[in-house]
């Protein structure tokens, strides 16, 4: 099932496609999206998802998952696995119309060939230092290759050595002739093919030559008749190549390409070249580390779909480059898993509470809603009894005003429990406080009656001693401490927030959330939003991450 694309209005692409359907220019609007598999999907692709099979789903059209897997080199199957999943992990489907790069190789081939026989393409022996020596710089315009003369009938019998493995990697490459004056150096005889002996993970060792990605792309676009060929703004200088490749050959479509600018998110990283610094250094702990904005790692991290949908149709789509906000991101998150998480009592730094005047050896079950606003959620039974724990950061010894938890001789509420006041202070031989003594109002039990209605201006939430469930619980924040870490020369790697993951092993939860399975979202009252770590955590034995918190904190922290 196709997903909602929450991506509503009309930016620049998208009336770009409306009016090329009401002129009658197009009668099916097709789009892709086209993904090389030599890395794992990114933030930053789950815009270009979300516009590509957003456009086709409003317009009435389709869209095409392609893997554009023109090197073998840089390709795994690995990589082929999880952007199917992530693409189908953000709601997406793309039916029948799963396709490669590899699927055409035979058709650029024959392409190729026509270039050549055209008198467009040639075979060029110079090495790649002499050619990227030759194509000059952006002041200077470039030089002919002494071989950009060469005849036909040899360029037809080089290349079709080339293909017969005969020469070895780099002896030789075909090139696009056009313009070596050009001033964009894309026009510059961009190489089409090169001689790369490599097994493909589709086509094995049929193939010994490999396209380049500009012509694959472009002969890809068209053979599959896409109708709108969505890119970021870094191809806008390729667009002239994609046009020039289509003017040179009789293809079945003549697609278009348009850019947009890409999504560019504070705080972290998302390039190919730098996210393998973190990973294989150990700062990050894999290629689903939590911290990373990797669709494998935001997935982990507990961020749902739908709310990756809908931070997507928020930023919009436009061709000016902009630094999105993380806390929009997380704000996204926070809205949907408002709705979605059941409510739970989680205790992440214990302090222990004994109620004095409770009965020893009594327990008792209080009920608690799983959610304010969905009762079809249910309920779920809270033990209590004479010990329990707190949040050690709710009792203070001198408070400063407006300090509305617990303090010597104060009251708060227990959540759907009883009022509470501090009677005694314990400690230890070192001065840390090590308990708390208490006593408990037993005519304020919560939904109890009148006496229960009985005023604090504090509510504190707490587990039980007896049942608590014991697990580790991961404080996930900010991977880097500034808006841009990769910004200009430095070392972005010495900008990494030393805050970012905070482990707490020793937490104590509710007992229903031992049941929880992996991927189960929960609100730790006060505390924020929490999963179950899909790899790490099982029933019985939870681990859990924090999603987001409750509000901005690192927002209020920076003001």
């Amino acid at each position: 099932m196709t997903a909602d694309t929450d991506i509503a209005g009309h930016d620049f692409i998208r009336q770009i496609v409306a009016d090329d359907l009401a002129s009658g220019r197009h009668a099916r609007v097709v789009t892709r999206f086209p993904p090389e598999p030599n890395g794992f999907l990114h933030v930053g692709h789950a815009k270009s998802i979300c516009l590509n099979f957003g456009i086709a789903a409003e317009f009435g059209g389709l869209c095409y998952l392609r893997l554009d897997d023109t090197n073998p080199v840089k390709e795994e199957q690995a990589y082929v696995d999880a952007i199917l999943e992530g693409v189908s992990w953000l709601g997406f489907d793309w039916g029948p119309r799963l396709t490669h790069a590899s699927d055409y190789f035979e058709a650029m081939h024959d392409c190729a060939v026509a270039l050549i026989r055209a008198g467009k393409a040639y075979v060029d022996g110079l090495s790649a230092e002499q050619i990227r020596e030759y194509r000059g710089t952006l002041t200077e315009p470039g030089r002919n290759s002494p071989d950009r003369e060469r005849p036909v009938e040899e360029n037809l019998d080089l290349f079709a050595r080339m293909r017969a493995g005969e020469f070895p990697d780099g002896r030789y490459v075909l090139r696009a002739k056009i313009d070596m004056a050009s001033p964009n150096m894309n026009l510059r005889d961009p190489a089409l093919y090169r001689i790369r002996r490599a097994s493909h993970q589709r086509t094995g060792d049929a193939w010994c030559i490999y396209p380049m990605y500009d012509f694959a792309h472009t002969i890809s676009d068209a053979l599959e008749g896409i109708t709108h060929s969505i890119c970021t703004l870094e191809f806008e200088d390729h667009r002239p190549l994609y046009e020039w490749i289509l003017d040179q050959l009789e293809l079945p479509a003549r697609p278009r390409q348009y850019e947009f600018s890409r999504l560019n998110l504070a705080y972290t990283v998302t390039s190919k070249r730098t996210l393998p610094e973190l990973i294989e250094p150990g700062h990050v702990s894999g290629g689903d580390a939590p911290r990373l904005p990797r669709l494998l790692g935001m997935r982990r991290r507990g961020y749902s779909p739908e709310a990756l949908r809908d931070f997507c149709g928020r930023i919009g789509v436009t061709k000016k480059e902009q630094l999105i906000e993380m806390s929009l991101l997380e704000s996204c998150v926070r809205e949907d898993l408002n709705q979605r998480a059941p409510r739970a009592m989680a205790v992440l730094d214990p302090l222990k509470v004994v109620l004095t005047n409770y009965p020893e050896g009594q327990v008792e079950t209080l009920v608690a809603a799983n959610h304010p606003e969905r009762p079809e959620l249910g309920s779920r039974e809270l033990p209590f009894g004479r010990e329990l724990y707190i949040e050690r950061a709710d009792f203070m010894e001198d408070p400063p005003k407006k300090f509305f938890r617990l303090r010597p001789g104060g009251e708060v509420r227990l959540r759907f429990a009883y009022i509470i006041r501090c009677e005694e202070v314990v400690k230890d031989a070192q001065g840390n406080i090590v308990e708390l003594r208490c006593t408990y109002d037993a005519d304020t039990r919560s939904g109890s009656g009148a006496s229960a209605e009985r005023k604090v201006k504090g509510t504190i939430h707490w587990v039980a001693a007896h049942a608590a469930q014991r697990a580790e619980v991961r404080l996930y924040d900010r991977l880097f401490t500034e808006e841009r870490p990769d910004a200009g020369e430095r070392d972005f790697k010495a900008l990494l927030n030393p805050a970012s993951l905070e482990r707490r092993e020793a937490c104590l939860l509710e007992p229903a959330l031992a049941a929880a399975a992996p991927g189960d979202w929960f609100q730790f009252e006060r505390l924020g939003y929490f999963v179950a770590d899909r790899v790490d955590s099982r029933p019985g034995q939870p681990v859990f991450n924090r999603v987001v918190g409750l509000r901005d904190s690192w927002a209020r922290a920076r003001g």
